[in-house]
């Protein structure tokens, strides 16, 4: 089952929103850091339409954990990005390069991602694009 989140970071840094819904269950559940559950792919999709206008990220030194006898897995990673447009309630986007910690859980079943909940440092983040 990990393959299915390998193939989600690889899609992700490949920038193709197709390719990572394609790892999704229908009714995945995004937990996103600051914001509420989203429910679905297709609002799974708009999430990620967003962040990719405001946001230009890689994840390197990936590292993924598996509990194959829970249907779970886990990955930490470090974020570098560049934030290229202003998102609403943040700082104004000027181009400022980030590094963040970071980490990503993951429910799966029939081969698909369930869940996806992701956790970094928001003020952090805030701090180096200030």
């Amino acid at each position: 089952m990990p393959d299915i989140v390998k193939q989600y970071f690889d899609a992700f840094n490949a920038k193709d929103i197709p390719a990572m819904l394609a790892c999704l269950s229908d009714d995945v559940a995004h937990h996103v850091n600051e914001g509420t559950v989203r429910m679905g792919k297709e609002a799974f999709a708009e999430f990620c339409t967003h962040m990719s206008l405001c946001y230009d990220e890689t994840l390197v030194d990936m590292v993924i954990f598996e509990a194959p006898e829970f249907d779970r897995a886990a990955a930490e990673y470090v974020v570098e990005g560049r934030y290229i447009a202003t998102d609403d309630g943040l700082p104004e986007a000027r181009g400022q390069r980030y590094t963040l910690t970071a980490g990503s859980f993951f429910d799966l079943a029939d081969g698909k991602i369930t869940r996806v909940t992701t956790r970094y440092n928001l003020n952090d983040w805030i701090s180096q694009v200030s």
